[in-house]
């Protein structure tokens, strides 16, 4: 399904969506500070870190996508060999090290003179082990955006969930000096299950009924009424996520603006890297757009549970975890427009 289809079957959601997500992220920090406690209540509806509403919401979102993928055509995913080896490039050998550097860089030296000095080390942790874990469950969100592989993104994420297993641990420690790191294996585990295998289930069983019941007719019928459902709950988890930190953003709005610097760029810095090296490589867009996303985006869940555990509830590591997860979803959405936008220039080589 092309892009311009994709608008046009979301109307109002795909042709306004910028405008809808600067309205949610308002809408959430209002609603947060004024109303503090039902989000703290909803906040809490949690198993291992990883919180319920939102992992019904992100169900929501990624079971449609889901929905579009053949299992018997995975093997067909092996095409692409070079678009999983730059993202495995990008993922593991050039972003947890690219944001130790920016954190060194803005946190420790260019724009210290504005934060707390005891906070200083704390931050650049925090922005750290943000790096070190890519994301688990967004990423079916931007690639659907992008008009991205479905195979390939699923095998992508599937294969970083194995491999942060053995290396997430590693890597944080050499970067933080640690000679070891405590791994909060239960919210891995969890976000593991909640985000892949249960809703890969789920939109499994509901594909295989639809073909025994309609046919591809009847699947993509269902798909094109249940995408705008999927950008109502994205928009609804934009809500909650800025909901549940709208106090700290108002208390510390200085803090979290610089601690977004180096976030930002090491998101346009390494989504680009991805999407290039794909084009040199010879891949096809709609392996190097997810490849650009899976790139650049960060498992926030496991990022705020390591920093949480390492360092405490009110360290500045965890806050600047948290604002990974406050500049997630609008970045990642500007990179969707970036790689969409440029499609044309991507397949003139």
């Amino acid at each position: 399904m092309s892009s311009s289809k994709n608008t046009a079957a979301l109307g109002l959601f795909g042709r306004y969506l910028t405008l809808w997500v600067a309205l949610c992220i308002v809408i959430g920090i209002a609603l947060g500070s004024a109303f503090p406690q039902p989000f703290q209540a909803i906040g809490a509806m949690e198993i291992a870190k990883v919180n319920l509403p939102v992992a019904i919401l992100i169900w929501l979102m990624i079971v449609p996508m889901l929905l579009k993928i053949d299992f018997g055509a995975l093997n067909r995913v092996r095409e692409h060999w070079r678009g999983i080896g730059v993202t495995l490039f990008v993922n593991w050998a050039v972003k947890p090290f690219s944001m130790a550097l920016l954190g060194w860089l803005f946190i420790g030296h260019l724009l210290a003179p504005y934060l707390p000095a005891g906070q200083i080390e704390s931050y650049i942790a925090g922005l750290i082990i943000l790096a070190a874990a890519p994301c688990t469950a967004m990423v079916f969100v931007w690639s659907h955006l992008s008009d991205g592989e479905p195979h390939f993104t699923l095998s992508q994420v599937a294969l970083n969930d194995v491999i942060m297993i053995f290396a997430f641990a590693p890597i944080v420690g050499l970067l933080l000096g640690l000679s070891a790191i405590t791994v909060p294996w239960a919210t891995l585990f969890v976000s593991v299950l909640i985000y892949i295998v249960v809703p890969v289930a789920i939109a499994q069983m509901i594909r295989k009924y639809l073909l025994a019941m309609g046919g591809p007719e009847r699947l993509e019928r269902v798909l094109h009424i249940l995408d705008p459902v999927s950008i109502s709950a994205l928009l609804v988890t934009l809500v909650l996520l800025f909901g549940f930190q709208g106090g700290q953003i108002i208390d510390q709005p200085l803090i979290i603006a610089i601690l977004a610097v180096p976030i930002l760029i090491q998101v346009y810095f390494n989504s680009g890297l991805a999407y290039l090296l794909n084009r040199f490589v010879g891949e096809s867009h709609n392996v190097a757009a997810p490849s650009a996303l899976i790139g650049a985006s960060n498992f926030f869940e496991l990022a705020v549970a390591a920093a949480i555990s390492l360092f405490g509830f009110d360290s500045g590591a965890a806050l600047a975890t948290v604002v990974g997860v406050l500049v997630e979803v609008p970045v990642m959405l500007s990179v969707v427009k970036i790689v969409n936008a440029t499609k044309g220039w991507y397949e003139r080589r």
